[in-house]
This record gives C-alpha cells, sequence and structure tokens, in this order.
C-alpha cells in the first residue's frame, strides 16, 4: 500500500468524520432487507490508485463475480478518507455500498459514530468464526468497545530494513535485537562527512517518514489507556523510556538540528530516491512494501529484513512489531447490505481471495489460513513480516471515540520533545495525558 501512515493525514480524516454522528445514527440493528440472491450492483469504494494496485483489486472483483454471478461490482478507486465521510454522508444510489480505508487509527469513530454498519448481525448469520479466522491485534483494530463496523483486509507489519553491504563493512554480523543495541549499530554505521553525513546509521527524528511516536512505541509493552479509559502516557514508564530513549538518539547521532539538515536532502518516501534505496541510511523502520519497492528501485546493496529491536528489559518479545492495514465494511446507507456482505466476507476472509490480492498487492495477508498458504509468491525475506503479523505481542494502537487526535497529540509533544521545547519530560506527558482527556470528552 504505497500511501503515508504519518498521523498528519488521519488527523485530516478525523476532522472530517466529527460530523457524522448524527448523519449515520438511528440505522436499524443490520439495515439489510435485500436479497443477495437477487441481481444487483453494488458501488465498492477504495483507496488504491496505483496502476498495479488498481489492477489487484479489480482482478479480486472479477473471482467474486464469477463465484456471486448475480452481483455486479462497480469499482471507484483513489477515494481516500475525506471523500468517503463526503459520500457517506451524502448516501444515495450512487453512494458507496461496500467502503475500505486505510486508517485503522479511525476505527473508534467510524464504529462510534456509525460511519460503517454493524457487521455483528451479518457475521452471526454467515456463522464466520473470527478468533479461527483472523490474527487477534487485526480483530482488535476492527472494532470498538465492543461493535464490529469493520473486518481486516490484508495487514502492514513493521520492521527493520538493514544494508548488509554497509553491515559487512562495519564487521557487524547480525541485526540488532533489542533498542540499546539498535543505538550501538547505528552509532557504528554512521560515517560524517564535512558538517553532514557521507552515511547515517538511522535516522531517529520523528520525521524521519516512519520513525513516527506509535511505531517506536511497538518496541515497549505500553498501555495508552488504563482501565478507566483515561490517558496512560504519563503513568506507564514505558512512553517516559520510549521518548526518552529517541531523545538521546538524536543527540548521540549529532543532534536534532545537524539530523533535521541532513533529513533535508532525502527524496520523497514513496519514489526511486528514498534515503534506504539511495544509501543515505543504513537502516530503516519501515513496513512490508518497502522490500518491493527497494527491489523495483534496483538498490546497489543486498537488503536485509529482521523484526524492529525491542526494549532491552524486553528480550522474550523479539519477533513482534507494530500492525496496522485496510479495513473494510458496509455504508449505513446502502439499500443493498446482504449483496455488499456478500462482498465484504469474499475479499477477507476467502482464503484464495486474500492470498491472490496479497501477492497482487505485495501486503501481508489478513488471515490464519492465508498467512501459511503454499500459493503466497512472495520474497522469501518476506516471510519476517508474516512472522511479526502472528506474534502474540506485536501491537496496534488503542481506538478512540475522536479516532487518531490523541496519537496526533503524543506526536506533536515528540516533535517539541525532541527540538528541546519541552525540558521537563515527566511534566510534558502529564501536560499531553491532560489533553488528551480533555478531547476524548469533547468527542464523546
Amino acid at each position: 500500500m504505497r500511501r503515508s501512515r504519518t498521523m498528519n493525514t488521519a488527523a485530516v480524516a478525523v476532522a472530517a468524520l466529527s460530523v457524522l454522528a448524527t448523519a449515520c445514527t438511528g440505522q436499524s440493528e443490520s439495515g439489510a432487507k435485500d436479497d443477495p440472491n437477487a441481481r444487483t450492483t453494488i458501488n465498492f469504494w477504495h483507496g488504491w490508485s496505483a496502476p498495479a494496485e488498481v489492477k489487484a483489486v479489480q482482478d479480486n472483483i472479477d473471482r467474486f463475480e464469477k463465484t456471486h454471478p448475480n452481483i455486479s461490482v462497480k469499482v471507484v478507486g483513489n477515494i481516500n478518507d475525506d471523500k468517503l465521510n463526503q459520500a457517506l454522508r451524502a448516501g444515495g444510489s450512487n453512494g458507496p455500498d461496500v467502503v475500505s480505508s486505510f486508517t485503522t487509527a479511525n476505527v473508534g469513530k467510524f464504529c462510534s459514530s456509525g460511519a460503517f454498519a454493524d457487521l455483528g448481525p451479518f457475521i452471526e448469520k454467515s456463522k464466520l468464526d473470527l478468533e479461527k479466522t483472523f490474527p487477534k491485534v487485526l480483530l482488535d483494530y476492527t472494532q470498538f468497545e465492543g461493535k464490529r463496523c469493520a473486518l481486516p483486509l490484508l495487514a502492514d507489519a513493521y520492521g527493520l530494513y538493514y544494508n548488509k553491504d554497509a553491515f559487512e563493512e562495519a564487521g557487524i554480523t547480525a541485526p540488532p535485537k533489542t533498542m540499546s543495541e539498535l543505538a550501538s549499530v547505528a552509532k557504528k554505521l554512521t560515517v560524517t562527512k564535512g558538517a553532514g553525513y557521507e552515511q547515517l546509521g538511522f535516522m531517529p527524528t520523528f520525521h524521519g517518514y516512519e520513525t513516527v511516536a506509535d511505531h517506536y512505541l511497538s518496541s515497549w509493552d505500553h498501555s495508552y489507556f488504563d482501565a478507566d479509559g483515561k490517558s496512560n502516557i504519563a503513568k506507564d514508564p514505558a512512553f517516559a523510556e520510549m521518548f526518552t530513549y529517541q531523545k538521546k538518539l538524536v543527540e548521540d547521532l549529532g543532534g536534532y538540528a545537524k539530523l533535521e539538515r541532513y533529513r533535508g536532502t532525502f527524496g520523497d518516501e514513496w519514489g526511486a530516491k528514498h534515503p534506504f534505496h539511495t544509501g543515505q541510511v543504513a537502516m530503516q523502520l519501515d513496513g512490508e512494501w518497502r522490500l518491493g519497492m527497494a527491489t523495483d528501485a534496483d538498490v546497489p546493496f543486498e537488503i536485509g529484513v529482521a523484526p524492529m529491536p525491542v526494549a532491552d528489559d524486553e528480550a522474550d518479545s523479539y519477533g513482534k512489531g507494530f500492525l496496522s492495514g485496510t479495513i473494510m465494511g458496509i455504508a449505513p446507507a446502502s439499500k443493498k447490505q446482504n449483496a455488499a456482505w456478500e462482498l465484504v466476507k469474499f475479499m477477507t476472509s476467502d482464503t484464495q481471495a486474500v492470498v491472490d490480492f496479497a501477492n497482487g498487492i505485495r501486503n501481508v495477508p489478513s488471515t490464519f489460513a492465508a498467512l501459511k498458504s503454499p500459493d503466497l509468491k512472495f520474497d522469501p525475506r518476506f516471510k519476517t513480516f508474516l512472522d511479526i503479523a502472528q506474534h502474540p505481542k506485536s501491537s496496534t494502537p488503542d481506538g478512540a471515540v475522536n479516532g487518531s487526535a490523541y496519537q496526533q497529540t503524543i506526536q506533536d509533544f515528540g516533535f517539541r520533545y525532541e527540538k528541546g521545547a519541552v525540558k521537563d519530560l515527566k511534566a510534558g506527558l502529564a501536560e499531553t495525558a491532560a489533553q488528551i482527556d480533555t478531547d476524548l470528552a469533547k468527542a464523546k
């Protein structure tokens, strides 16, 4: 999935979702009265736009139509959450029946506001065993407070890419497994040049593409909220440990100003001149899609892939990582929800459909059966991400009624802390936690 996962993009989607609470409530339990065996046409809206991705979507739709000859699917691509929300508010025959989103962080808002229909009645009627079909983390990020309004459609798993040639030249024989090892290896791989760098071991700043706060936090056992639903970031020591670690790594690798000047020389995250492709950085925290993109860019070195290192006192959890992915649901205003469910069920739970789609998109399959399928056609290194997706301690941010807003608040704090604008970490975290609680109270 070639798209940015920065919190700023997700925050825009949260703002667009804020008006949905009144627009999408009042639906019946399923809202479905159509005959799923009748001849009909449904509309499916998705966010993919690259030619190969669009083709993979259409190939999957073609397979669905062969197995469901009475249902035709009209596909509309390149739909972001903002466009999707406008259509969900408007409703009508030209609006979507089936919807997908790349923003798992907004599931709390989707479910609590009624922006996506409740899938519970459909799942019960179909006797789809969710726990036997999907990994737990994927099930967690497609429901909120017991209401399931989405199912997972492919997953994203994050790991550590490393330049094997640079490792060999530096005398490093294996990828780091703990965060202290990551810092040590990053320093060994950093080669300065004048006032800048010839090679940076690892870009640690929160602006460094995928090195955002929630991705870092996956290396620690952490909890965003306490049992009462209040922000936990000032009480859970994992947050202070992560911010302390990140700030020290920034300082050890040259300081915020120097690193930001170097970051200004990087190419686009989604282009051939990505700094990992060009050798400007020797290690990169990134998702599974980077392997294919780096291979397509014909990088002049051997690429290594490993799980992201973990906190030093959690070494036994090595192998875990950050997970997110695409979600799929039904528009609450749709008059064809039973037919829409047939497409959702097929694309998310049919093993061959999930495998074929994962092969086409080059993402991680989202069901246990697909993860183990011999029909997966991936570079052997991709197995690292398949394992991360199934690791029992892999994590994703908790859902919230205001979507990803609390993550953006944490990220904004990180921006200020790493450059020295916040001097007292403990007080800063307490202030940030209070802001998160205030925002959550306003959203309810």
